[in-house]
């Protein structure tokens, strides 16, 4: 990955810095955000197992499950729209939602139930391995609604888009910590909301 293109710019230039970024990737807006709707809603529209159960009627997954899900299901959904140009990643160097054209473009996803933060595992706060996935370039955040017994049909509260480097998120400083998040500046600087629940 070639340097930041935050790099040596002042930090009142990020949001405009970010806003150029978004304006020239290949992904437009709203059809960014109508493709992860779409994956949200199949979640729901779904049968699972010989009992057809549907989640939301009858199983009630917990966030974790339903951020696996969306991890399969956005670059699934991305892929059957524009099938020559976007896939889900393959192998260990990719990232989640790969730009066949051009890997410069590929997406990291990153899901929470937290109502407005992101978090990464401890990894992401260090430079990346040989063989791995690079943790610098554009990032897909999605926030969603957890499960409860008056919300059985939580709905995704935020979409953000942008850039971050791995220099952006804050490793835990304890040895066993295993979680990195980022600070609020980032978020305000370094995405662009896309999408917010009204």
């Amino acid at each position: 990955m070639s340097d930041s293109p935050y790099s040596g710019k002042d930090k009142s230039d990020w949001a405009s810095i970010t806003e150029q970024l978004i304006k020239d990737h290949p992904l437009d807006e709203n059809s960014l955000v109508e493709m992860i709707l779409n994956a949200w809603n199949n979640i729901f529209e779904t049968s699972i197992g010989r009992h057809n159960l549907k989640i939301g009627d009858h199983i009630f997954p917990k966030p974790q499950v339903i951020g696996a899900l969306m991890h399969e299901l956005i670059p699934a959904e991305m892929a059957a729209t524009y099938p020559k140009e976007w896939r889900g990643e393959k192998d260990a160097g990719d990232k989640d939602i790969v730009y066949i054209p051009n890997d410069y473009y590929s997406i990291e996803l990153k899901t929470s139930s937290n109502p407005s933060r992101i978090f990464g595992n401890r990894s992401y706060a260090q430079k990346p391995t040989q063989g791995k996935k690079g943790k610098d370039g554009f990032y897909i955040a999605v926030n969603f609604e957890k499960f409860s017994k008056t919300n059985t049909k939580p709905e995704i509260l935020v979409i953000r888009f942008g850039w971050l480097d791995h220099t952006d998120w804050r490793g835990q400083k304890a040895e066993s910590g295993q979680q990195s998040s980022l600070a609020p500046e980032t978020y305000d600087l370094k995405f662009k909301t896309l999408y917010l629940k009204s």
